[in-house]
């Protein structure tokens, strides 16, 4: 089975998952928190739901790796495989939104807090591009 199929049919499987489904939800409440104005309680909301896509879409990408026989365990190698199978462009921004996922969690600061909420919109695209490039295949 060539790889094009074999990715249809993962992509099929994944599809009918909830992991996907969450996925989409989630991308869906970091989209309305981030329309509404910015006060200390929106801003930590949208990280919250920032964090939650970002554990969503590795563990994802960690499913769809596993059904093609490669293995990932963290984020980074989830993000480089992604990239192998043409799921995700080679872009420093994935490194970077790995760093910032790790801010957010690990140690809380208004100003880092700041910092990496003037970046979700920009993550938001990429959550949403790296759904729709899934979508594509299915």
């Amino acid at each position: 089975m060539n790889l094009k199929k074999r990715l249809l049919k993962i992509l099929n499987m994944l599809n009918n998952m909830p992991l996907l489904e969450d996925f989409r939800k989630t991308i869906k409440r970091l989209e309305e928190v981030l329309k509404l104005e910015k006060t200390k309680v929106i801003r930590d909301s949208a990280i919250k739901r920032f964090e939650l896509c970002f554990d969503l879409v590795w563990k994802s990408i960690k499913f769809f790796a596993q059904k093609e026989g490669l293995e990932c365990y963290s984020p980074k190698e989830c993000f480089k495989i992604a990239f192998q199978l043409k799921l995700i462009e080679h872009d420093e921004k994935w490194l970077e939104m790995i760093k910032d996922h790790n801010l957010t969690t690990h140690l809380y600061k208004e100003e880092q807090a700041d910092m990496v909420y003037q970046k979700l919109p920009r993550y938001l695209e990429m959550f949403r591009n790296l759904l729709s490039q899934i979508e594509k295949l299915l």
